[in-house]
């Protein structure tokens, strides 16, 4: 296959995608979550532009995020029937972890710490030592109901309604659990308010363990440092993004669309956007601009996510709710599309 190619995946989800991800070990093994209650893992062909549905995993509920765990046969789910699931990718076979009492809407695994971390819309985090199977999970209680969640190597971020952002400390967590602490000895690393003035959407962390960028309903993404002196958090900073010209006989101005997705190249560092206006940008973080801007898209892009190596960019395009559609069905109009970048599509000014 040609560098920088594009192709769209033959058997999609049947309604609107809510997460993909790569395997940490096998970057052309990708999971997709759906809310028509099934996830799909699919294996891209090396050297071809096709994808193969390797398996259907059905789910009682919509559901709403997946991740990876130690490896390529091991996955995590999190859905509308409040359940965080283990999955056995080889044998199909699902375990119940935990039960929220609402919707799990994010689910995390941090490998350096075997931890796997739950947020749910019941304004509760649970989290599951994943190297203590027998281990109850640890329930912390958050000030704000959670709207996206990611790790660094180090770190957990979770963005919640009203602005806040909590940031959690994996080494201090991985610490309280082998001690046997009881929850309440976990407190956040650090409290923020999102430098975003409306509802978060999105949220990615730096490879590098650094910082993270989060992005907002009304069209901007803001960077942020995890460091907290003067210096790195006068660094920070947001800008507006996913908007068109609205035409001249309307009053013109803008139209804003939410910024629904966000994920760093492992390699670069450069970070991708994708919006409710069916485009994706490639941002360079450090220089602080964007490098290009990708085809629109038939829809919304719902999800990002780059493979592990760095080689492909896994899309998930479907209708967003922009539009106030009442009866809505993402039914026949969800896509996914992998792009293989080029060997320095994603390399920022500064990369070395």
């Amino acid at each position: 296959m040609a560098p920088a190619a594009q192709f769209e995946v033959a058997q999609p989800p049947n309604d609107a995608v809510s997460a993909l991800v790569f395997a940490p070990d096998a970057p052309n093994r990708l999971l997709v979550s759906s809310w028509d209650k099934n996830v799909y893992l699919y294996e891209i062909a090396n050297g071809t532009d096709d994808a193969t549905l390797v398996k259907t995993y059905e789910h009682r509920a919509p559901v709403l995020d997946v991740c990876f765990g130690a490896n390529k046969d091991e996955a995590f789910t999190a859905g509308l029937d409040r359940q965080v699931s283990r999955l056995n990718l080889a044998t199909g076979e699902q375990a119940v972890l935990s039960k929220h009492s609402d919707a799990a809407r994010c689910v995390v695994y941090s490998p350096e710490h075997s931890i796997l971390v739950s947020a749910s819309w019941d304004s509760t985090l649970h989290i599951h030592n994943l190297a203590s199977p027998s281990q109850p999970p640890l329930t912390i209680n958050l000030p704000g109901k959670p709207h996206a969640m990611a790790a660094s190597p180090s770190k957990v971020v979770v963005a919640m309604t009203a602005r806040l952002v909590h940031i959690y400390d994996l080494p201090s967590i991985a610490s309280t659990l082998a001690s046997g602490a009881p929850a309440s000895s976990i407190q956040p690393w650090q409290q923020r308010e999102s430098s975003l003035k409306f509802l978060t959407r999105a949220v990615a962390c730096m490879p590098n363990d650094a910082g993270y960028a989060t992005s907002s309903i009304e069209g901007r993404v803001a960077v942020e440092w995890f460091e907290d002196t003067a210096e790195s958090q006068a660094r920070k900073y947001a800008f507006k993004c996913h908007r068109q010209a609205a035409p001249e006989e309307e009053g013109g101005g803008d139209v804003v669309y939410p910024v629904n997705a966000l994920a760093f190249h492992p390699k670069y560092g450069t970070f991708a956007s994708g919006g409710g206006d069916g485009t994706i940008a490639l941002w360079d973080a450090e220089a602080k601009r964007r490098m290009r801007q990708y085809q629109n898209y038939p829809d919304s892009v719902a999800a990002l996510t780059f493979s592990k190596d760095g080689k492909y960019l896994a899309i998930g395009v479907s209708p967003g709710f922009e539009t106030g559609m009442e009866d809505y069905s993402g039914e026949g109009r969800t896509k996914v599309f992998i792009r293989e970048l080029g060997e320095t599509e994603a390399k920022g000014k500064g990369s070395k």
